[in-house]
């Protein structure tokens, strides 16, 4: 088939969950299907990544979005239209301008949209649309707002969080087939659109962390994340704050390094034996060296959200998780067997300490999660899922 994908952003290089998706699921249905990739960069620079695209698609058309989310022109925008501001800060006059022509030239058999935010650039056409949404963005901005600090804002930002509501509902049912990642999602999906078909297709643990990997037992720990995000942002100030000072209570020599892009977000929680690394967006292989060098994985995560990739690259390094019930959405992992899962922060301590202190548990964790991970989360089968779903939708089903 000629598919024709549309994403938020560029799938290389994989610095973030959707990148990583995103690259996978390209590599693999360019096997049997022909791609014509239109993405969105924030930097002129960025469309030199290009190059590791184009063996896996056809076309690749680049669009400039906005480089900063908070201009004035997009908070203007946002104030005065019907859009809310996720989908403002990632839309384009240059890519719905560019599309009619592109699907005219194409003949494509599917359009598949990455993220109902991308949705607004497609124009009115027969050609069936599936629609795979990452994580159900109204929910992640409410939590945002039930937790802004300027309580005062907050009826004014809730307003925001009904558009987004609104439209992400509207493009569910506006598209051929809406796809979720996790059955969470797909549940909430439906109880929010009556009657809405939703097929479940994980995300997985990307080609990077397939290689297998020898145990590494130490004393430290890490969290690894895209700090734009306000979820991981959220996640790395109640570890550093709430749960790693109770760890060392007990354990003093355990260091603790938060890792990942835009640092400069959280920079201020640089502390004795707290070590903040910024890694490069194209730095792959640092990120693989902290996934396999560090003792543990601790993901107080709280805001809601599709599934954590960081939590299945963990697994598949034999880096034991140790995260909360939100942190582990979208994977079916089984407390005590492949993960450890606690509440509070308190919880994330104790359960920290105990993995340390036991290297019996700590061996079973890490073998189980990376046998786990081989037979649910590798991208050549989620790759499968999602062509039948292109063929159902192509035979009108």
């Amino acid at each position: 088939m000629k598919i024709l994908m549309l994403t938020p952003y560029l799938p290389y290089p994989t610095n973030s969950g959707g990148q990583i998706r995103s690259n996978n699921l390209i590599k693999q249905l360019s096997k049997k299907h022909e791609i014509t990739l239109c993405s969105l960069v924030k930097h002129k620079e960025d469309k030199k990544y290009t190059e590791y695209l184009k063996p896996f698609c056809k076309n690749i058309y680049v669009f400039n979005r906005p480089e900063k989310p908070w201009t004035l022109r997009n908070i203007v925008h946002t104030g005065f239209s019907l859009f809310p501001f996720v989908v403002v800060r990632n839309f384009s006059q240059e890519e719905k301008d560019s599309l009619p022509k592109i699907i005219k030239e194409g003949d494509f058999d599917i359009i598949h949209a990455e993220t109902f935010y991308v949705s607004p650039h497609i124009p009115q056409t027969d050609i069936p649309v599936v629609l795979v949404d990452q994580t159900i963005e109204y929910q992640v901005y409410q939590h945002y707002v039930d937790h802004f600090r300027w309580f005062f804002m907050r009826p004014l930002l809730y307003i925001d969080v009904l558009k987004v509501k609104y439209w992400e509902s509207h493009y569910w049912k506006k598209a051929t087939r809406a796809v979720a990642v996790s059955d969470r999602d797909a549940r909430v999906m439906r109880n929010t659109v009556n009657g809405l078909r939703v097929d479940v297709v994980p995300n997985g643990v990307g080609e990077d962390f397939t290689q297998d990997v020898p145990l590494h037992y130490n004393k430290t720990l890490l969290f690894m994340g895209n700090y734009d995000w306000m979820q991981n942002s959220e996640a790395a100030r109640i570890l550093a704050k709430e749960v790693f000072p109770k760890i060392r209570e007990q354990i003093p020599d355990v260091k603790l390094i938060i890792a990942g892009q835009y640092t400069e977000k959280i920079k201020d929680l640089e502390a004795e034996n707290i070590e903040i690394v910024d890694i490069a967006v194209d730095d792959i292989q640092s990120v693989q060296h902290y996934f396999r060098t560090s003792g543990v994985l601790v993901t107080p995560l709280y805001g809601p959200g599709g599934t954590r990739l960081k939590i299945l690259s963990a697994m598949s390094s034999r880096l034991p998780v140790v995260t909360t019930k939100v942190g582990i959405t979208g994977i079916d992992a089984e407390h005590k067997k492949e993960v450890l899962q606690g509440e509070k922060p308190e919880d994330l301590a104790k359960l920290t300490v105990q993995i340390l202190n036991d290297k019996d548990l700590y061996k079973d964790l890490a073998d189980n999660a990376r046998k786990f991970v081989e037979e649910n989360y590798f991208y050549e089968a989620i790759a499968e899922k999602l062509d039948t779903i292109y063929t159902e939708v192509s035979n009108g089903k």
